[in-house]
């Protein structure tokens, strides 16, 4: 039996543009790699796959989070002794947007934040990369108590009429939906803390107050949007991706979740 060809840049990339990005579009991307299939190059391929698709004008955005940076009173997977909890507070190196790696969010984040070029907000938890031509302008704001709010990357895709790509994964990986979240009248609030580096190069342990973080309805709001038409669905390789405009997907999450 004859086996497939290996998937390439440029079959990947005309992939994207089947689906519908374009030059000079602002992707924010959720992806799993492995669901690609086999690439020649890697996961270095498909970044450039992107980079390829989005053209010199576009911009590519991916989640860069570092979850161990939390509180660790909050952990459960695992959990750590509650003697532990100040060692760690004290202990830990403050995020560093060049040195600090991001967690649990695949491995093609990584990539793009290592990538020449690349640009990284300062979120201590929930920072984003980004790579291309409004890189700067999308990750030079990211203050403590907007991780997914307004003043976040995601509020910088959504005023630019930026695009989502889910490539293999669901909706429940879609950080789009909590910028629909903090647009609710009275979001839930709760603390968060990380430790932060300073000019010095010291780190200290800060702590605010921002609206929860809760997928739960993620993947219902996301097969409500799909069913609008709103959404493309293709494939990518051997993936199944979905492509949507974000400004549209967090209109209809926040009216969705406002029903609730």
């Amino acid at each position: 039996m004859t086996q497939p060809a290996p998937h390439t840049v440029a079959t990947l990339a005309g992939d994207l543009r089947a689906l519908g990005l374009t030059g000079g579009d602002t992707v924010l991307v959720h992806t799993s790699v492995r669901s690609i299939g086999f690439v020649a190059g890697a996961v270095q391929a498909v970044v450039q796959a992107l980079l390829d698709a989005v053209g010199p004008s576009g911009t590519l955005v991916v989640p860069t989070q570092t979850p161990a940076n939390t509180d660790p009173a909050g952990w459960v997977n695992p959990p750590v002794p509650a003697a532990w909890w100040p060692i760690i507070r004290e202990q830990s190196l403050g995020f560093d947007p060049l040195r600090t790696p991001s967690q649990w969010v695949g491995i093609l984040p990584e990539i793009v934040r290592t990538w020449p070029g690349a640009r990284r907000s300062e979120h201590p938890q929930l920072s984003f990369a980004a790579l291309g031509a409004r890189a700067a302008e999308i990750v030079g704001e990211h203050p403590l108590t907007e991780g997914f709010g307004e003043r976040s990357p995601l509020g910088a895709v959504y005023r630019l009429g930026g695009k989502v790509l889910l490539i293999g994964c669901g909706h429940q990986r879609n950080t789009s939906l909590h910028l629909a979240e903090t647009r609710q009248e009275q979001p839930p609030m709760v603390g968060f803390g990380s430790a932060v580096r300073g000019p010095d190069g010291t780190s200290r342990w800060v702590t605010w107050t921002a609206p929860d973080q809760d997928v739960t309805h993620f993947e219902e709001i996301g097969a409500a949007f799909e069913a609008t038409g709103a959404a493309v669905v293709g494939a990518v390789g051997d993936a199944t991706a979905r492509l949507m405009p974000q400004r549209a997907l967090v209109d209809f999450a926040t009216a969705w979740l406002a029903g609730v």
